[in-house]
């Protein structure tokens, strides 16, 4: 099996344990929208039964041309063994009209739909049904794994709404808007970016000019991820004393994040360290 990216291949393990062999194409560290599609990616992608992806347009730039040079009919799109977990969420920021000059946007939405836990279950309940589809053999192994992990990660989630109760209401900087979902749950409230439009690289013009509107309206905490360059948040940072946090994004995206409970104690805990 190979994931796109990391979350989806901690969650498939999280489901289906010993009966699956997982891969993920990228990892925390990588921008998942720019991805090389490389021999060794292909190789996987040619002997895979299931590919999980995010979809919405994040793997535009390098899936179409990775599925078509592996030739595997099994992960066509349209197929059983090709699965996209942003159908299974309700997708926010979906554009009235694309044009280009409003940047890197996604037609079907933002896709950075892990940054929400509620957003996993929901993903978590599908790929348990299309592992067992794939493989009917080891159905009652799939059902009883992931039952077991949507029962701790739900208790998880209340865990989590609880200790976040001070971050409702922090206004925030992002570096790119990864993290939209990530604040419609926990209740941040995101008054800047990083960048001058989706995807455009901060500028030191746009830098600036949030330096002004910081002295006048300041955030609380500037967010950054795993893969980003630390660079233009810390400039920001240095100039208005508003402290830079960088938050894994990701499975793999920091030392504590080795897995998807991991993932979300720190940054929830991350959070809350640059608040208080």
């Amino acid at each position: 099996m190979l994931a796109c990216e990391p979350e989806w291949a901690a969650l498939v393990r999280e489901i289906a344990g010993d009966k699956a062999s997982v891969n993920s194409a990228t990892t925390a560290l990588q921008d998942s929208h720019r991805i090389e599609a490389r021999p060794s990616l292909i190789a996987r992608m040619r002997t895979a039964d299931l590919v999980v992806c995010t979809g919405s347009g994040l793997e535009i730039g390098w899936l179409p041309l990775l599925l078509t040079q592996a030739g595997n009919p099994r992960v066509q799109p349209g197929n059983p063994g090709y699965f996209e977990a942003s159908r299974y969420v309700a997708r926010i920021e979906i554009p009235a009209a694309i044009d280009r000059a409003q940047g890197d946007i996604h037609p079907g939405g933002n896709p950075h739909i892990q940054t929400d836990p509620r957003n996993i279950a929901k993903v978590a309940e599908a790929v348990m049904e299309r592992l067992i589809r794939l493989d009917a053999a080891n159905a009652q192994a799939y059902r009883t794994r992931g039952n077991l992990f949507l029962d701790r990660w739900r208790a998880a989630i209340q865990r989590w709404e609880q200790q976040a109760a001070p971050l409702r209401g922090v206004p925030i900087v992002v570096d790119h808007n990864d993290w939209s979902y990530l604040a419609n749950w926990i209740g941040l409230r995101e008054i800047g970016s990083l960048e001058p439009k989706p995807g455009i690289p901060p500028t030191s013009t746009h830098l600036a000019e949030l330096v002004s509107r910081m002295q006048r309206d300041p955030a609380k905490i500037i967010i950054y991820a795993a893969y980003n360059s630390p660079k233009p948040a810390g400039f920001l940072s240095e100039r208005t004393k508003i402290p830079a946090v960088m938050l894994p994004l990701t499975v793999g995206g920091s030392d504590a994040a080795k897995d998807l409970f991991g993932l979300f104690d720190d940054t929830i805990a991350r959070l809350l360290a640059a608040v208080k």
